[in-house]
């Protein structure tokens, strides 16, 4: 992933999946603005110095995952994810790796949604000066289509 907006997209929209080597946060796939559909796996580690002191170890725990991930059996499906490594990263074998890649993988909803929040904000309301929205009113099921040439009154 590229910039810090792919990434506050999906620590705000995605779905966390946590394992005891891992938390893994997902989201669908969506192409960047002005690129083709081409869905595919997108995923950036991050490792802080927080979780490993060591720059070489850092280094080593995205060397290890890196690899992990590029050589699933199963290979990887089409979303946007962030991956944040625990230190036992890098003492599992390697095959305990994988086995658990593939199992938060699989845990990972196919299309990420929030739970129970509507609107477009972070507290469910509308954002903005309030007032007329400029786009089209929903027509609820029950009321006909009206013909904006005829619409008087009736």
């Amino acid at each position: 992933m590229r910039g810090d907006r792919e990434f506050r997209k999906v620590r705000s929209h995605g779905v966390a999946v946590r394992d005891p080597l891992f938390t893994l946060r997902v989201t669908e796939y969506r192409p960047r603005h002005g690129e083709t559909w081409r869905p595919r796996a997108i995923i950036g580690l991050v490792v802080s110095k927080k979780t490993l002191r060591r720059a070489v170890d850092r280094n080593r725990a995205r060397r290890r995952v890196r690899e992990a991930l590029r050589t699933l059996p199963g290979g990887l499906p089409a979303c946007r994810a962030i991956l944040l490594p625990n230190p036992a990263v890098l003492t599992v074998p390697f095959s305990e790796l994988q086995a658990a890649l593939t199992r938060a993988l699989s845990r990972a909803p196919g299309r990420a949604k929030r739970g129970g929040q509507g609107g477009n904000g972070p507290q469910g309301g509308r954002q903005g000066g309030g007032g007329n929205a400029a786009g089209p009113r929903p027509v609820p099921a029950s009321m006909p289509p009206q013909d904006p040439a005829t619409d008087g009154p009736r």
